[in-house]
């Protein structure tokens, strides 16, 4: 696994120091499965760090030499404030760091342990994920006037990360989702996605990680196929993400029905959405657009 720095950063730690977070996944943050085990089995620990209202980091030395980064930052079983007593007669350092900061740390090293298949047997895909260098363009072409000026923007469902590429040509960097990990994978394994800005999660549970209006904009690419029987979980996921989203979202879909459908569901949740023809002979990638604002 390539080495991971932003945690040593924060923990104002050398970088051949062995960092390693608690949990495996960003699911897994939100439901702390390992954090709980390892709190009933008890931990001894010869010195601890605290990440000044986000976490501590436990110094080990069985079964190796090793930093244990426990947090519960982003779910609702508040399970550390109980153990921290027993901690604090071993703080050796207190720290502070940005709340962005932080989960640009966890994002790198969870990103750079999946690339790595620190969590896997064995890789299902090994094929590097294929850019189509027309779609970006169509892009690049498509996007500037229906972005905003300035600020973050979150890419929900950007799977290896082709449409990502468009943004970050055009200057932007989003942070970027997708619940498939193994499209993920591929994407950081090719240099597509940056594992700082990338993130394995079901779009449903973004709420649990960001605060509503967290985003400028939020973007989906070829979201679907929505058809009648699964519109009600596509509903679903594009209003909750489009809750995060302070002033417009942007989804591209094949068809001209899927995006009226989805302009229509904004429109009842209080947006002004449109429909935009973005059809080309080729008639694959991103042939309609729902651009909704908040209202």
């Amino acid at each position: 696994m390539a080495q991971c720095v932003l945690l040593n950063r924060i923990l104002e730690l050398d970088d051949r120091e062995s960092v390693f977070l608690a949990e495996e996944s960003w699911q897994d943050l939100l439901y702390l499965p390992v954090t709980e085990q390892i709190l009933e089995e008890g931990l001894d620990a010869e010195g601890c760090i605290e990440i000044s209202g986000l976490g501590w980091a436990l110094h080990l030395k069985e079964p190796a030499q090793i930093w244990l980064l426990l947090t519960d930052r982003y779910s609702t079983r508040k399970i550390l404030p109980e153990e921290t007593a027993a901690w604090q007669s071993r703080i050796i350092g207190r720290v502070e760091v940005s709340e962005e900061d932080f989960l640009l740390a966890v994002n790198e090293y969870l990103s750079l342990s999946l690339a790595g298949e620190l969590f896997c047997q064995s890789c299902l895909l090994q094929t590097a994920p294929h850019y189509v260098e027309e779609r970006i363009e169509r892009l690049m072409h498509l996007l500037p006037p229906l972005l905003p000026d300035g600020g973050r923007l979150l890419e929900i469902c950007g799977g290896s990360g082709m449409a990502t590429q468009a943004l970050l040509r055009l200057g932007r960097r989003p942070l970027t989702m997708d619940s498939d990990r193994c499209e993920v994978c591929q994407g950081l394994k090719a240099g597509g996605l940056d594992p700082k800005w990338s993130m394995v999660l079901d779009a449903r549970l973004l709420s649990s990680i960001f605060p509503a209006r967290s985003f400028r904009a939020v973007l989906g690419f070829m979201v679907g196929l929505i058809d009648d029987f699964n519109w009600p979980l596509w509903r679903n996921i594009l209003l909750l993400s489009a809750s995060l989203a302070d002033e417009r979202v942007l989804f591209t879909v094949y068809t001209q029905k899927e995006a009226e459908l989805i302009a229509r569901a904004l429109e009842e949740a209080g947006w002004r959405a449109e429909v935009i023809d973005n059809r080309d002979t080729k008639g694959i990638y991103d042939q309609w657009v729902c651009l909704a604002i908040r209202l």
